[in-house]
Order: C-alpha cells, then structure tokens, then sequence
C-alpha cells in the first residue's frame, strides 16, 4: 500500500504476470480516509501501452474507488523482464458535488491554491502462475512412482483385465481334463473315417469283382458267337456294358 496525504492507494507497485500476445489486468484500489471529497486522474509514461477505466474521477469521504490497469497484449519480451514504465496518480481536495467530468488539469496545480498530492507507481513483469500438476485421485501420500504407474495402467488394473487373467487362470487348472477329452475325441472321429474308407473300399472289390465276372461272361458268349451273324448285337451289348461302366466310374 501507498499512502499519500490524500489517497491511499493498493498495490504500491503494478504487478502482471507478463504473457507474450495476451491482453492483462491489474487493480488498483483507491481510498478516501478522510471528510473531503478527492479527485483523481491517472497517468502513465507509456499511454499507447495501458489502458486505464476510470483515469480519473470523485472519491467521496470515508471510500473507495476501483481502478482497472489493462496492459495491451505484447508481442516481444523485454530484456530480462524488466520494465521501466511508470504510473503516477494525482489527486486534489475538491469542492462537494464535484463531479468526474467537472475535473481539469488546473485541479493538480499547486498553483491553483487546491491541497495536492502525486505518488508514484512502477510496473512490474511476474511471472505467470503455473498449473498445479496432476494428482491422481486416491492416491497416498508417500506412495512410490512404480506404484503409481501401475495404478494407471487400465490395460493391467481395468475389470476386463483382472477377469481376463482370472478365467485364463481357471483354464490352466482345468487344462489336463481338456487335453483327455480333445484327445478322446479326435481317436474316435480318426476311427470312424477309417471305418468309413474301409467300407467304401469293400463296396469297390466286390463291385469290381462282379464287373470282372461280367467281363468273363461276355468274353465266352463272344468266343461263342464269333463266327455266327450276330456280332453287330453282340458288339451293341458291349457298348451298353461300357456305357454302365463309364456310369459307375463317374458316379464313384
């Protein structure tokens, strides 16, 4: 706090916490401790720079005025972060019913037989706050790093998981019964296609046989015959046996 003669006025310095490209406020708060009615106006050494709601204005007796400091957004940081830009608030005793836009310069003239007072402001570049860094939910205090990294780990500590690992767990213990019972199985499915093939193979011997039995039968009736007149129907005969014969092969 700065305390004139007049006015006190908090903060004693201007603090913003300086962000390259980002407008930013400081507050100032003036106060009347006395009977009087005190004008105030506002300046600074770098008006381009600030902008100041109100620069000036009434503070009635026994209270306060708010002032906002707003620093345009900046594109370049000072060197080593400092700053020499200056604030000075003057104020003056001034008549009661005195308003904001009955204020003129002459008022702060010591000349003007007014009680004045000026007190000076630097400014002053903080740095920005930093977030606060992430604290897992539950976690205790004193807890080691390892710990906390498996605790966020969903793929290992997630409900999917722990039954995942559970119902494996179950299969092993059950796995020697599994392994019979597949075993089991593939001996009886292996015994019954060998079952399967020896039947059909037993189908094509004796159809065989009859086929070659056949064959026999008609290479005697042929002899038979050779010299008769029937060979054309004979040799009918033959072409329709060949006929089945070609049936049955492409049926098999």
């Amino acid at each position: 706090m700065s305390a004139g003669e007049l006015l006190e006025i908090e903060p004693a310095e201007l603090k913003f916490p300086f962000e390259l490209r980002k407008q930013i406020t400081c507050s100032l708060q003036l106060s009347n401790k006395s009977d009087d009615h005190i004008a105030f106006k506002v300046k600074t050494t770098n008006p381009k720079k600030y902008c100041v709601r109100p620069n000036n204005g009434i503070v009635l007796p026994r209270s306060t005025c708010d002032v906002a400091v707003t620093m345009q957004a900046q594109r370049e940081a000072p060197i080593d972060i400092q700053c020499k830009d200056k604030f000075l608030v003057q104020s003056a005793v001034v008549e009661p019913g005195t308003l904001a836009k009955d204020i003129t310069a002459e008022m702060f003239s010591r000349e003007s037989g007014n009680k004045v007072d000026d007190v000076k402001l630097r400014v002053v570049y903080v740095s920005p706050p930093q977030p606060p860094s992430p604290v897992h939910e539950g976690s205790d205090e004193g807890s080691s790093p390892r710990a906390s990294l498996s605790e966020t780990n969903n793929a290992e500590t997630s409900e999917p998981a722990v039954q995942a690992r559970a119902y494996a767990t179950d299969q092993e213990e059950n796995y020697p019964e599994a392994k019979t019972l597949a075993s089991k199985l593939t001996e009886e499915k292996n015994t019954a296609v060998q079952q399967s093939l020896m039947e059909e193979k037993n189908v094509a011997i004796q159809q065989g046989n009859k086929l070659r039995e056949e064959i026999e039968l008609l290479r005697l009736e042929l002899s038979k015959k050779k010299s008769s007149g029937s060979f054309s129907f004979i040799f009918v005969v033959i072409m329709a046996l060949l006929g089945v014969i070609v049936g049955y092969l492409l049926k098999a």
